[in-house]
């Protein structure tokens, strides 16, 4: 059996859950925000999009599935008013491996759905969430979505390795530096920016 057949966060809230053991996870969030926020806005600023498509890659089941994606949604807003443009609408998938807890996940939208519309003001766009299991190893998404959509996105790939990572999943500080560079050749055509959807 593979890995990412096995390999998922425990779901639901009980005592062993992400969702009740995810700080470490949110700090990274948190940290990053700054470049995150930076990245989307140059972006919106240069195509003023009427769509927005938003994958969260490995997005768990816990506290912390939207904060990435609120914290883009809140900085495109910022920037329409300071533009006085219209909201574009959201797109928003939420990726992980079939075994997450999407169950889950799929309940606490509704919630997350009117939370930001009380903090957002009025003439914010829609949101429409999709799940999408699988590993993003692999490709998710199609080249093309509808006539106006389009997803730079081939899915990176865990490299054949001729030394063994060692007591790690993914690369880390104590995997063997051929490792890494398998795992940067291997992917580093994958490096990309999903396409803010253009109409």
């Amino acid at each position: 059996m593979e890995v990412i057949e096995v390999l998922h966060m425990n779901g639901g809230n009980g005592d062993i859950s992400y969702a009740n053991n995810s700080l470490v996870p949110q700090k990274v969030i948190l940290m990053t925000r700054p470049i995150t926020e930076a990245a989307i806005s140059d972006l919106y600023c240069s195509l003023i999009p009427k769509s927005i498509c938003i994958a969260d890659l490995g997005c768990s089941s816990g506290p912390n599935t939207f904060l990435a994606v609120s914290g883009l949604i809140k900085t495109v807003d910022k920037k329409r008013k300071i533009f006085g443009h219209k909201s574009p609408e959201y797109q928003i998938y939420l990726n992980d491996l079939p075994s997450n807890d999407f169950n889950t996940i799929f309940k606490s939208v509704p919630p997350f759905q009117e939370k930001l519309k009380m903090q957002m003001e009025s003439g914010f766009g829609p949101c429409f969430f999709a799940g999408v299991p699988g590993s993003f190893y692999r490709r998710l998404f199609p080249t093309k979505q509808g006539r106006s959509e389009k997803f730079i996105f081939g899915g990176a790939e865990v490299p054949e390795l001729e030394e063994i990572n060692k007591g790690n999943i993914y690369m880390a500080s104590s995997s063997p530096s051929s490792v890494i560079r398998a795992y940067v050749n291997k992917n580093s055509r994958f490096l990309w920016w999903g396409e803010v959807c253009k109409q």
